[in-house]
């Protein structure tokens, strides 16, 4: 039986909570671009650095703002994540990032998406304690994407990508902490 969204929030927040606080630290990312249609690959090597955000913390506080969000429900926990990365074989210099999440009830809150630097949302799940499952849509885009812990040490991502309805991207990711 599924359960209500009541139901289903109270018992997605306290995991999702448990869940930025054991990916907070820092990351070595290798991962790898799969372009469908072409059939093209891309592998990128990232240093990432995950912080964990309490409620009430001045970067939640402006991401709510920025989501034009009632104050008087704030966002419960999130994270800053700041990156640079290398993009193997191509000669590119390296690109560097950040990103504000926040998290209240199944909504994921961003300051800027994967592929826009306006703020958007993604709903989210939990397949398990350790797997997390996002899905957002802007653009005409979607990208669903699977994060898993593996120990404490490893964690793997997928992300797909469609636009108009049809596939057109997977990133696969390999994330070690450092």
């Amino acid at each position: 039986m599924p359960f209500s969204a009541d139901t289903a929030r109270i018992l997605a927040e306290p995991l999702v909570q448990a869940f930025f606080r054991d990916t907070a630290g820092d990351w070595r990312s290798e991962r790898r671009y799969y372009t469908l249609k072409s059939g093209e690959t891309q592998e990128v090597v990232s240093q990432i650095s995950i912080q964990f955000l309490e409620t009430g913390a001045p970067q939640l506080l402006d991401l709510a703002q920025m989501h034009q969000l009632d104050p008087a429900k704030p966002l419960i926990c999130g994270t800053t994540v700041t990156w640079e990365s290398d993009y193997v074989g191509t000669g590119k210099k390296p690109v560097k990032g950040s990103t504000i999440f926040g998290v209240r009830g199944q909504i994921l809150y961003r300051d800027r998406g994967f592929a826009t630097s306006k703020p958007v949302t993604a709903q989210y799940h939990f397949n398990d304690n350790r797997t997390l499952v996002l899905k957002t849509q802007y653009n005409d885009s979607s990208f669903e994407e699977e994060l898993r812990l593996i120990g404490q040490r490893y964690r793997t991502r997928q992300t797909v990508i469609s636009r108009a309805g049809e596939e057109i991207m997977i990133g696969q990711y390999l994330e070690t902490r450092v």
